[in-house]
């Protein structure tokens, strides 16, 4: 047995099992968020919290998540040429400030229309989304330098703060007997902040001194990273805002769907673990000029994909609908057909995140958002076809996550030199892809 764990373990990108640890906790903080607020809360009142938590877990991801895979790779690639990361992270505090800042702005003006549009008048709601983003924003920051130096120990347990206290937040507001959306939705601000405030001074030592970064180095493929990011959220989200403008006084789909969507992304939370230490670890052996094992770990990461999808999508398929009324205290409006379809999307979502990262890495992130786009296309169109609200919105879901897919496999079989049919560029050096196309580096 500690052979064949060994194993799985070195199949496994440098970093993960670090990882993992954190990851879990922070994944389980989600359900155990959600399911204490589903039984504390009224059913008006856990759909507000269904609402800010999906825009959070979208909006929040798309505009912050990408601040951490560039600084990962910039970060990792600076380590092994030998490079310290302190400049990279003033620029980086900067920049995160006045993206944040220019987010903080937006809600604020557009506080009324954001309060009666999606919570129900509720302004305090709003303050809740800032204070989340807030969260969102600094630990992102100090997580990508993490990822990029190596430190997967002060980057797991950074998750793993926020993820226990989430869950004593969450507990806390039970056992106080609050029923209030906005208690339950500053825990999402809360917890993020305090848990990058631990882990900072290991953070500050480990950033060495180095050579300046340039801010075109910084963001020259932020703005695109963060179109294909917003998108790439809109495809594992949209479910829950799509039935809020199709549905507005359906509550309890609403709720039923934000729960099932959590359920059946229980792999996704597992992929997590991997997708910090897989770009740090594909870019590093990009930029050292290591074909092989750059092939290797986009194979082996591609089987532990599937894997995970197994894993996670033949338990919600059979339990999903009885789960999420023990869980979350759902009303019983879904079934094994639509927890089937979240899970398929699940899957061809973690393989878009795997080859999105490739691309990221060749710095194609134009290719990226292309494929996102055509994902996103396919979503809208489905979820404004006739039919079912509720299996049109999830049916887009599994449909936008596999067009994504499919497009990227196209991009990265034509694009590239090595590929049956493609022609190479000037300049450009191609590298055996693990996808049956050459990689190609700048």
């Amino acid at each position: 047995m500690k052979a064949l764990l060994g194993k799985a373990t070195a199949a496994l990108p440098p970093g993960t099992v670090a990882v993992a640890g954190g990851t879990v906790v922070l994944g389980a903080a989600s359900y155990v968020h959600l399911g204490v607020a589903g039984h504390s809360l009224s059913t008006e009142a856990m759909a507000n919290v269904s609402v800010l938590w999906t825009i959070v877990m979208s909006v929040g991801i798309g505009v912050f998540f990408p601040v951490e895979q560039e600084l990962t790779r910039i970060v990792a690639a600076r380590t092994v040429l030998g490079q310290g990361a302190a400049p990279v992270l003033r620029r980086a505090t900067l920049l995160t400030a006045a993206m944040l800042g220019a987010t903080l702005l937006v809600l604020t003006l557009g506080a009324g229309p954001i309060a009666d549009l999606l919570f129900q008048g509720d302004r305090g709601l709003v303050a809740a989304l800032g204070g989340a983003f807030t969260g969102m924003a600094v630990c992102y920051l100090t997580r990508g330098v993490l990822a990029g130096l190596g430190r997967f120990g002060a980057y797991g347990l950074q998750l793993g703060l926020d993820g226990g206290l989430r869950i004593l937040l969450a507990f806390g507001c039970a056992v106080l007997g609050l029923d209030s959306a906005l208690a339950f939705s500053l825990v999402l601000a809360l917890a993020p902040v305090a848990a990058m405030l631990v882990t900072l001074p290991p953070l500050l030592r480990a950033a060495g001194p180095g050579g300046a970064v340039s801010w075109r180095e910084l963001t020259g493929g932020l703005g695109l990273l963060i179109c294909s990011t917003l998108l790439s959220q809109v495809v594992v989200n949209a479910a829950v805002m799509s039935t809020k403008l199709l549905a507005p006084s359906d509550s309890v789909l609403i709720a039923a769907l934000l729960n099932a969507l959590v359920l059946a992304r229980v792999p996704l939370f597992v992929f997590g673990s991997l997708q910090a230490s897989l770009l740090g670890g594909l870019t590093a052996a990009f930029t050292a000029g290591d074909r092989a094992a750059f092939s290797a770990m986009l194979r082996r990461i591609a089987v532990v994909v599937g894997l995970l999808g197994l894993a996670g999508g033949i338990p919600a398929t059979a339990l999903g609908p009885w789960l999420i009324e023990v869980l979350f205290g759902a009303r019983p409006v879904l079934g094994c057909l639509d927890f089937f379809l979240l899970s398929a999307g699940t899957v061809a979502y973690m393989f878009a995140m795997v080859l999105g990262q490739a691309l990221m890495v060749f710095k194609r992130h134009h290719l990226q958002l292309l494929c996102w786009a055509v994902g996103t296309a396919v979503l809208v169109a489905v979820t404004f076809a006739p039919g079912e609200v509720a299996l049109r919105v999830i049916l887009a879901y599994t449909l936008g996550s596999l067009a994504t897919v499919l497009g990227m496999l196209a991009v990265l079989r034509l694009r590239f030199p090595g590929a049956p049919g493609a022609t190479g560029e000037p300049g450009h050096e191609g590298a055996a892809s693990p996808l049956g196309a050459g990689a190609v580096g700048e």
